[in-house]
């Protein structure tokens, strides 16, 4: 290539990088103000006018935002939630939402960031004796596992709590394995920041009503896509029972024995139910329920070689297991409309994830498959592509810090080329690894 042209293209990749990482730290200023810790979490009738644009203007508006056109299947007419939102797991793409920002109580669907923020931190092979202090403060009437005092359990115990149970002992022991509750509560907070998850304020670490407490059917929907990429995450959320610890006890014989007893997922698309099938191609995420949320569901599916990812907030139809039955109606959807609809926003990227290689931590971390093991489409052009708009990304943020920036920058036309090629890059980085699927 001949030197100017190399010149010119290197200008453009180093406009591109420092954009690029405005790009992803700017919806920050683009979010609804926070709530008050003293503000009630009793949902309002309707939305508010003016809710966090991050991700695209269409999702900052109330009502449902989508683009049909010939092709594109009507959306299904009997969802009645409050807030929900169908997107593209890997793409990052939203195809449809309903009041995506509206800030509500998440129940335990928080459970996904506190996952996500504290399963890197402990081997899941760790033991831990509980004491008394371990289970204070857990809320009354509270989803238990069944922890007892003076027993001692593995983290992977704990986890299975947590994801099979929705309990909200296990969280609490593992929020003082990590120095207590107010530490886990500021962690997941600094996590939400990374995320870009700005309509969440955590007051519980649970999901436990809490007065401020709020998250949003976007944010969840971030905590889904980020907990995914790590192999313990995917793990938990996609086992429909397992075998728990139980108190240990003196039997018949006189000898000190402690047994186990069966705990099977909560999530109705995952075990199936009565009036409700197990849904094909689910792979997970979390459900929840309080009183004031009422219920809430993120899932994630697979067909095809296409993963969805769905969140529910808050049916206003009280039927039985109805946020799972809206759920596989807005996935039914999902599967026929992509490919054929045109996003009305995007999923955005954690703040890091401009110049940050792929992790390689022991569970996983964003951007690493955790098991060696390569995403859908492992192969393909995007795949290609993705790694391509990686390399390039990151040289062009090493070569920002020489010094090339003020000369690229009057590079306009070329730049925001560069830059929409950049955001989408970045967010294939984020292709979901082979994902552990439906467990008998």
């Amino acid at each position: 290539m001949p030197a100017p042209q190399k010149t010119v293209r290197r200008s453009l990749l180093v406009a591109s990088a420092a954009l690029l990482t405005v790009s992803l730290t700017a919806p920050a200023a683009l979010a609804a103000p926070k709530p008050s810790p003293s503000a009630s979490v009793t949902p309002s009738a309707t939305p508010p006018a003016g809710m966090s644009t991050v991700g695209g203007a269409r999702l900052g508006r109330p009502g449902t935002q989508v683009e049909l056109a010939p092709g594109v299947p009507v959306l299904p007419k009997g969802v009645t939630a409050r807030s929900w939102i169908v997107a593209d797991a890997e793409s990052g793409e939203v195809l449809a939402a309903h009041n995506a920002h509206w800030r509500l109580a998440p129940a335990s669907t928080l459970k996904m960031l506190f996952a996500d923020t504290l399963l890197p931190k402990f081997p899941r092979t760790e033991k831990h004796k509980v004491v008394p202090s371990d289970l204070a403060g857990v809320g009354s009437g509270s989803s238990m596992v069944g922890i007892k005092e003076d027993e001692t359990y593995t983290v992977h115990d704990l986890w299975l709590g947590v994801f099979l149970r929705s309990g909200n002992d296990a969280v609490h022991v593992l929020s003082a394995m990590n120095g207590g509750v107010e530490a886990t509560v500021e962690a997941m907070n600094r996590h939400a920041e990374e995320l870009q998850a700005l309509d969440t304020e955590v007051i519980s670490p649970d999901g436990y009503d809490a007065p401020g407490q709020v998250s949003s059917a976007y944010d969840l929907t971030l905590f889904a896509r980020s907990g995914l990429q790590k192999k313990d995450f995917r793990e938990y959320c996609s086992t429909v029972r397992a075998q728990f610890p139980g108190e240990t006890k003196k039997n018949k014989k006189g000898r000190t024995v402690r047994q186990s007893f069966e705990i099977q997922n909560t999530n109705r698309l995952l075990t199936g139910d009565y009036d409700i099938s197990q849904y094909r191609g689910i792979a997970g995420v979390k459900n929840g329920n309080t009183t004031n949320a009422g219920s809430t569901f993120t899932g994630v599916a697979e067909r095809n070689g296409k993963v969805l990812l769905v969140t529910v907030m808050n049916p206003e139809k009280d039927g039985h297991n109805e946020v799972y039955k809206e759920t596989a109606q807005l996935l039914d959807w999902g599967f026929l409309a992509s490919g054929k609809v045109t996003p009305v926003g995007e999923l955005v990227a954690p703040k890091g994830a401009a110049g940050a290689q792929p992790g390689a931590t022991a569970s996983g971390a964003a951007g690493d498959a955790g098991d060696g093991t390569a995403g859908p489409g492992s192969g393909s052009g995007d795949k290609a592509a993705g790694d391509g708009g990686k390399q390039a990304a990151v040289g062009a943020a090493e070569a920002a810090g020489s010094g090339g920036v003020g000369i690229a920058a009057a590079i306009t036309a070329g730049v925001l080329a560069l830059l929409a090629a950049g955001v989408f890059l970045v967010n294939r980085r984020w292709p979901l690894p082979e994902l552990m699927r439906r467990r008998r």
